[in-house]
């Protein structure tokens, strides 16, 4: 039986132009991601190494890379990329899960934020 254990990257914030309507495009807004993964130790836990673990400065930068790169129309959509990316770039997270919030979310009301959360499974 393996040993894992939980990394937490809790509220990034971003700025980026993600949403349907053509002014969130032009005017842009702050993006805030939650990112738990689920990590299988392998030997990080025995050889304390950096290089044998999920690195969060790097995993940071795959998220930003991520959040300021292409519109994507459905927060939705961005929270499974960021998933995909982070999975993708550290072959030992087993499960990586994204929420995603959006402070500045055009509805006809006041809120605090609109939030989604997937759940990747590699």
């Amino acid at each position: 039986m393996s040993t894992t254990y939980t990394i937490t990257l809790q509220n990034c914030a971003f700025f980026a132009r993600h949403g349907v309507h053509d002014e969130e495009e032009f005017l842009g807004q702050r993006f805030f991601v939650d990112a738990e993964l689920d990590v299988v130790a392998g030997d990080a836990l025995e050889s304390d190494s950096i290089h044998d673990t999920v690195n969060y400065g790097i995993a940071f930068t795959v998220i930003e890379e991520i959040v300021t790169g292409k519109r994507r129309y459905l927060i939705e959509a961005l929270a499974l990329d960021i998933a995909r990316g982070l999975c993708g770039r550290f072959p030992q997270i087993r499960r990586a899960k994204i929420n995603l919030r959006k402070p500045n979310a055009p509805v006809p009301g006041v809120l605090d934020f609109v939030q989604v959360s997937v759940e990747h499974f590699a």
